[in-house]
């Protein structure tokens, strides 16, 4: 199927052709038909399978035709997308643009952490599609810079990340002030109960779309475990960068401090590294992700909120310095690669404080993720508890005959830290 069956209209179907798009992405052809038909959409999908651009078009359409049909004097917010991060909704709204480049439609970003004057401004221009955070939407609701009195198109994105950052609150006095007749789309990479129930609560008949569950990870995706004592982390980190096959990689850690500490170490040993996280400006991070998008950066190391969002063409590796707590996280991170069809390869590091979150990572995924034992830094004072575990040779990396020799250790505790 090509966009050309989905019955788009030409200036958009333009836009997708310059943008290099031809065939739509599962999740794409079975939402756009559906939104098209003013229908609820209840949207399962993790990232990197093309859902921005699922609700994006067909509200552009909608939208264009209806200001075909009734001539509008001063612009009114007509369709709000809500999501978590200053970073996806630069993104999205981007995606707007791109899409809707040949259509008469004004849109707007609008995020915490920069000065609200320029987007105070904007909103005085007259909006029609406005995609915010919560937290900067609510501020300038209670200043009475705006209203939601006129919106059509409802679209919460990212509900699951909303929830975990506590945002929950937040979106529900938003949807307060909406009118009560709207379309509404919701989307969500996993279903918890508490984000089924908003859905039951925001939503009226709607289409269920499901593609590509969380407990699975994209088939081509090359995935394999490292284990490695704490303290050799960062070692490993530069052993394997030190390959050049590796043009851009992607870090994973838990916290800001660590992302700053691993950036900092790496410039040490000349690989050009930024970090991001919710600490930086948000100056800073564009900049960051430009670079790395612009491969003036070799290394992003990121936190999971700031990299919310990020999507890279061609991210060839993606490498976990840290296990997340959370496992469907980690399908969050390696389909970061891997995206449009594209293979990829995702290292992860496991010390003996993680082990259990491996085990759960592997129970989510449904597969046993192989073992590179070939490596200066291996530990084997705790892989053999590791359940589902299959020992494999090192597939890219050949060891460093001059590195200190892998650490032993007695038998591991099983609490974490």
């Amino acid at each position: 199927m090509s966009f050309n069956n989905l019955q788009l209209i030409e200036p958009v179907l333009k836009a997708l052709s310059i943008e290099g798009y031809t065939k739509p992405t599962p999740i794409q052809e079975k939402s756009i038909p559906a939104i098209l038909q003013n229908k609820d959409l209840l949207g399962c999908a993790q990232t990197g399978t093309g859902k921005t651009a699922a609700f994006a078009i067909p509200i552009l359409q909608l939208m264009h035709q209806q200001q075909q049909a009734s001539p509008q004097g001063q612009r009114k917010i007509k369709a709000l997308i809500l999501t978590p991060t200053r970073e996806l909704a630069i993104q999205i709204e981007e995606s707007f643009k791109s899409y809707g480049k040949f259509l008469n439609l004004k849109h707007l970003v609008m995020f915490g952490g920069v000065s609200q004057f320029n987007q105070v401004n904007a909103l005085r221009r007259g909006v029609d599609i406005l995609v915010a955070t919560p937290g900067r939407l609510l501020d300038l609701l209670n200043q009475r810079h705006l209203t939601l009195n006129d919106i059509k198109f409802f679209v919460l994105d990212e509900a699951d990340r909303m929830l975990d950052m506590g945002f929950v609150h937040d979106v529900k006095r938003i949807i307060a002030k909406l009118p009560a007749k709207r379309q509404t789309l919701f989307f969500s990479a996993t279903m918890p109960q508490e984000i089924q129930q908003l859905a039951n609560v925001l939503l009226t008949n709607p289409v269920k779309v499901e593609v590509t569950p969380v407990s699975s990870t994209v088939d081509i995706i090359q995935q394999s475990i490292y284990f490695v004592e704490k303290q050799d982390k960062q070692s490993l980190l530069q052993h394997l960068l030190s390959d050049r096959k590796i043009g851009t990689a992607l870090v994973f850690t838990q916290t800001k401090h660590g992302a700053d500490r691993i950036a900092k170490n790496l410039n040490r040993a000349g690989i050009f590294t930024e970090a991001i996280h919710g600490n930086k400006s948000q100056n800073a991070r564009q900049t960051a992700l430009e670079n790395f998008k612009n491969r003036r950066t070799r290394v992003l190391v990121a936190t999971d909120i700031a990299a919310r969002g990020i999507d890279i063409d061609e991210l060839a590796h993606v490498i976990n310095f840290d296990l997340p707590n959370v496992p469907e996280t980690y399908v969050h991170r390696i389909g970061r690669t891997g995206r449009a069809g594209a293979s990829g390869t995702a290292f992860s590091f496991c010390d003996r404080e993680e082990k259990l979150l491996l085990r759960d990572i592997q129970k989510l995924i449904n597969k046993t993720i192989p073992v590179v034992n070939e490596h200066p830094y291996h530990s084997t004072s705790f892989s053999n508890a590791v359940p589902q575990q299959v020992n494999s040779r090192q597939p890219s990396y050949n060891s460093n005959k001059n590195a200190r020799p892998a650490k032993r250790y007695g038998r591991p505790s099983l609490q974490r830290a």
